[in-house]
């Protein structure tokens, strides 16, 4: 019998041992997508204890803590960190078999050097050890990446962020280079006219003009999106349930427009129409600007009513949705193709029964521009555990070229997160070596360690083209 997460955990075949330790984990980590607050890194900041670091912003961990029959004041609520992380300790015995209990041990490990498992009995001794180790200078949000040996990390940014975190950043000469990346969602968020109404006031204050119809909201978003290029940012984020299948004209578009900004509530096919005139267009901005452009869709968000009116949003109530995802997406990227104005494009999907259709969907708009111009994105969310990473692995390897492939991202708000990259890694490798050890790909170590490090590193480096 295996001890638990030993060195070679997860990996079952000397071929998966070699590739892992021998390549794949000596490489760096090239974070493409994050959640990562700059303003923490840009003030180096120092955590007060370990329940506010690993706690504070881990929507994961509080779905399992509500699970596990866990009062919300011990979750999102006033109780003192001791005792949110003693819950947190209760429940991690009940979460095996789910990917949390392999995270939270490879984090205590990796950050803290601690082996012993986490559970009722040794939450104090844990949470004193750890927190002591929070006050030194080694574990301030900076030195915290650097302990991962994280090279470049790309923040998730709305267009009227001003990016003074990230300016600060580059003038300190941080070795890590914290870059933003543009996110749009709220300036085409026309279903909740109030807070759209709110937003466009912020979007014309921060590009400086007025905002009064569909072509003045697009001029200001383009003067956002040179302004974040100029800050070094060369990828947009669309985080959307679906690429609408719609057409509009600018008409129309005016139309609906003034409609929403009276406070009038758009149709259904209004809206479906406003998205997709307005993602076509940043999509060919992102084109202009040299830019990839990444696509995360098929999410079903806030679905508790009376905990999003009483917490908000990302705090634990979204679960994979069914939307149909084909016609829109194909629409749009047909489209931008036919004049030669796709860029870059990593799509990423949440329900694992849309595998096959974007690593097919990816392959028809290959043009030989570049290596792996279109990515099937890594396992995603809900799919960033074993069983998902190995679905899209050999979804990607069936349909497309795994070798290509720029692989893993975080996509987290907490700086303890990056032992993710190793669970990715041992998963990748495991695979290879299975294959190896059942004549499926030959025994060619060189071969095999190229692959390993172009994936986990080099692929992300050139695909991207932000020189760490």
């Amino acid at each position: 019998m295996k001890q638990f997460m030993d060195d070679d955990f997860l990996l079952r075949t000397d071929t998966a041992k070699e590739l892992y330790h021998g390549h794949a984990a000596r490489m760096p980590i090239y974070d493409y997508h994050c959640h990562l607050p700059p303003q923490e890194i840009a003030e180096d900041r120092r955590y007060g204890n370990l329940g506010e670091v690993w706690l504070g912003g881990d929507h994961y961990k509080w779905r399992a803590l509500r699970t596990n029959g866990v009062a919300e004041e011990f979750v999102t609520g006033s109780a003192p960190w001791r005792e949110k992380f003693r819950k947190w300790a209760e429940t991690v015995p009940q979460t095996l078999r789910n990917p949390l209990y392999h995270w939270t041990h490879l984090e205590l490990r990796r950050y803290f050097g601690i082996d012993t498992l986490l559970g009722p009995g040794s939450a104090d001794a844990i949470y004193d050890a750890c927190s002591a180790m929070l006050q030194s200078e080694g574990f301030s949000a900076r030195n915290l990446m650097r302990k991962m040996d994280v090279r470049v990390a790309c923040t998730t940014d709305d267009p009227a962020d001003d990016l003074r975190y990230h300016r600060q950043l580059a003038a300190d000469g941080f070795e890590i280079k914290v870059l933003p990346t543009f996110r749009p969602d709220k300036a085409m968020a026309i279903a909740d006219p109030k807070a759209f109404k709110r937003y466009i006031r912020r979007l014309a204050e921060a590009s400086g003009i007025e905002i009064f119809d569909f072509a003045t909201l697009l001029e200001a978003v383009d003067i956002r999106h040179a302004y974040f290029h100029e800050a070094g940012c060369r990828l947009s984020d669309h985080g959307i349930a679906y690429v609408p299948d719609a057409d509009a004209g600018s008409a129309e578009l005016d139309a609906i427009f003034a409609k929403v900004m009276r406070g009038g509530e758009p149709a259904g096919d209004e809206i479906e129409a406003f998205q997709a005139a307005f993602l076509y267009v940043v999509a060919k901005m992102n084109h202009s600007r040299g830019w990839a452009q990444q696509f995360h869709v098929g999410v079903f968000r806030n679905n508790n009513s009376r905990l999003f009116e009483a917490l908000g949003s990302d705090t634990g109530f979204d679960s994979v949705g069914d939307y149909r995802q084909g016609p829109g997406l194909l629409r749009l990227l047909d489209r931008l193709d036919y004049t030669d104005q796709l860029a870059k494009t990593v799509l990423y999907n949440i329900n694992p029964s849309d595998n096959e259709l974007m690593a097919t969907l990816a392959g028809c708009f290959q043009d030989g521009s570049c290596p792996g111009k279109m990515q099937f994105g890594s396992g995603w969310w809900f799919l960033d555990q074993k069983d998902g990473m190995e679905k899209q692995i050999n979804a990607l390897s069936n349909l497309g070229l795994l070798s290509r492939f720029v692989g893993m991202l975080t996509d987290s708000r907490s700086f303890l997160s990056y032992p993710r990259h190793e669970y990715f890694r041992r998963i990748l490798c495991n695979l290879l070596g299975n294959d190896v050890e059942n004549g499926e790909l030959p025994d060619d170590r060189a071969l095999l360690g190229t692959l390993v490090e172009n994936i986990c590193y080099n692929n992300a480096v050139e695909y991207f083209g932000i020189a760490p």
